[in-house]
């Protein structure tokens, strides 16, 4: 059971959850603790927001699955489906290593290009996810404290994990962090929690 949940587009959460994709970037919300995102949790739920969300930003295949909201809006409840184990963080710092990622996430060139301009001497987080379906999606009633552009909230109440659900195979998932990793020329065993 847990409570902690990682705040990302709805888009993402679905693509996530259907196996899409693995990969998230981060770079932290204008709130973050710290100034700056770091990781707490290696298992969280995924708590899908809709605020940001931007068509242009996304690829061909998810653009159309986004319609852009005011300002502030958020559901008077939200619908947690999927929960993930934060397997693998990387610190990038080269825009080549990052372009080259494309064909793995759900964004546009637009959309990487905003990330590395942001805060440009910050470096970009490359998460990787294995994912679950809960056996049970769960409707929580929203409430002010989960909104804000912060990436990491407590939900007011647990929620079960359990692993009988994954998004991908015994196979493909290693399959496809294993490609990722040559990308980012990355060797060895990894620490979530360690800096990379």
């Amino acid at each position: 059971m847990t409570t902690h949940a990682l705040k990302e587009w709805a888009v993402a959460v679905d693509a996530l959850e259907q196996g899409k994709t693995i990969l998230l970037l981060r770079k932290g919300g204008i709130r973050e603790r710290g100034k700056s995102f770091s990781v707490a949790h290696r298992q969280v739920l995924l708590y899908p927001t809709y605020e940001h969300q931007q068509p242009h930003l996304l690829k061909a295949e998810y653009a159309h699955r986004v319609e852009p909201v005011p300002s502030g809006w958020h559901p008077p409840a939200v619908r947690i489906i999927v929960w993930a184990e934060i397997t693998h963080v990387f610190r990038v710092l080269e825009r080549d290593r990052v372009l080259a990622l494309l064909p793995y996430h759900i964004w546009t060139l637009d959309f990487v290009t905003e990330r590395l301009q942001w805060q440009p001497d910050s470096p970009l987080y490359v998460l990787l996810l294995r994912t679950y379906r809960l056996r049970q999606q769960c409707i929580i009633p929203y409430q002010p404290k989960y909104g804000g552009c912060k990436s990491w909230i407590d939900l007011a109440e647990s929620i079960d994990l359990d692993t009988a659900n994954p998004s991908l195979s015994e196979t493909e998932y290693p399959d496809r962090v294993t490609c990722i990793r040559r990308i980012l020329e990355v060797d060895g065993e990894h620490n979530p929690f360690q800096r990379v």
